[in-house]
């Protein structure tokens, strides 16, 4: 198959991922947060970056025409993805209720919530 027969689905599917990439989600948060506290910088940004590759060269693979034409894959697919979004509710609601700060360099923290004294409108 020529290269040129292979480039528009392969540039749509990376113009997709790198959408969903751009935008700040949990992952990118999570990346912010690990550089903003100076912890494992190095191996988080290397893990997110190969973890999205991977998942963008599956999807533009076509692991989505295996999973919807293989109805075993499809289930499992669907629990493992429910179970993930259970444990990220799970810890979400957790922090929602214990909520902490971030230290800043110089020993400060940083938080959303106002300081003590004020509320914010």
């Amino acid at each position: 198959m020529p290269l040129l027969a292979v480039a528009p689905p392969l540039a749509a599917g990376l113009g997709a991922g790198l959408s969903l990439i751009v935008a700040i989600g949990a992952q990118n948060a999570f990346v912010l947060r690990q550089g903003l506290r100076r912890e494992h910088v190095l191996a988080v940004v290397l893990v997110c970056a190969a973890s999205d590759l991977v998942l963008i060269a599956a999807g533009t693979a076509g692991l989505g025409a295996l999973v919807t034409s293989a109805p075993a894959v499809l289930t499992t697919v669907r629990w493992v993805g429910a179970a993930f979004l259970l444990v990220l509710a799970a810890l979400a609601a957790r922090r929602a209720v214990r909520p902490g700060a971030l230290e800043a360099r110089d020993g400060g923290t940083t938080s959303a919530r106002p300081p003590s004294g004020r509320r914010s409108r």
